[in-house]
């Protein structure tokens, strides 16, 4: 019988070395979930095919060998409700959960202000008093020319897709799981899966992106080509100019 697969995609992965791979930066691209599902499922064919050709007589192998990708889970962090991004990237998320064969979870965004933040503008005040210039008007001069960017972090991805990864390859669900992601604390969970009968395949937009002990484990890694990477980050459509 067809063996069966499952994509696990860390978005934020993909368009991290995605762009990095390509030469280009996050704004001049978006991410084609479609078009990612698309290559998960050509991959997993042309890997499941030539796995098979032990088997096979000739060029032909034998009738009960093929490969189905039962769907792709897209994890990705969400801001929070009135985040000035929020509006935006729930429209993004509606556009992913509605392609075919995608089922979104979600993790979050938290924000915090850079925890240097403070003493560094304590040193400028500092400096300031040490010249004999008022520390406020500096300070004020000096938020003219630095800003301080909130830090950004994804929390509950990684623990989604590892339970995910792990549950259904308990269930028996799964043939093989196809992971995007290079992430070196996935080694457990690939381990986990692993022992469960299944075989883990991870993909990467760069080899250079997956970590040793990831690439140590992992029953073989998928690498896209550059023409790959064009379908699944094709670049933002210019707004048009009003009249």
């Amino acid at each position: 019988m067809p063996d069966t697969a499952a994509g696990f995609v860390d978005a934020a992965f993909l368009e991290k070395e995605g762009v990095k791979a390509l030469g280009v930066t996050k704004r001049d691209r978006k991410t084609d979930a479609g078009a990612v599902v698309a290559w998960l499922r050509k991959s997993y064919s042309r890997h499941s095919f030539e796995a098979s050709e032990q088997y096979a007589w000739g060029n032909q192998a034998p009738a009960w060998v093929g490969s189905k990708l039962l769907r792709t889970y897209w994890y990705d962090g969400a801001f929070a409700p009135g985040h000035p991004k929020a509006a935006a990237q729930h429209r993004y998320f509606q556009v992913v959960a509605r392609s075919p064969g995608v089922q979104l979870r979600l993790g979050h965004v938290a924000v915090w202000k850079p925890r240097f933040r403070g003493p560094i503008r304590r040193a400028v005040a500092n400096a300031a008093s040490e010249m004999g210039v008022d520390p406020t008007e500096l300070l004020q001069k000096f938020d003219n020319h630095w800003d301080f960017r909130p830090v950004r972090q994804q929390k509950g991805v990684d623990t989604l897709i590892a339970l995910d990864l792990v549950r259904l390859a308990g269930r028996g669900f799964i043939d093989t799981a196809i992971l995007l992601s290079g992430d070196r604390d996935f080694a457990e969970a690939i381990r986990a899966a692993q022992d469960f009968g299944i075989e883990v395949l991870v993909a990467t937009p760069r080899l250079g992106s997956v970590a040793r002990e990831v690439a140590a484990v992992a029953d073989g890694i998928l690498e896209m080509t550059g023409n790959d990477l064009q379908r699944i980050l094709p670049p933002r459509r210019e707004p048009k100019p009003r009249p």
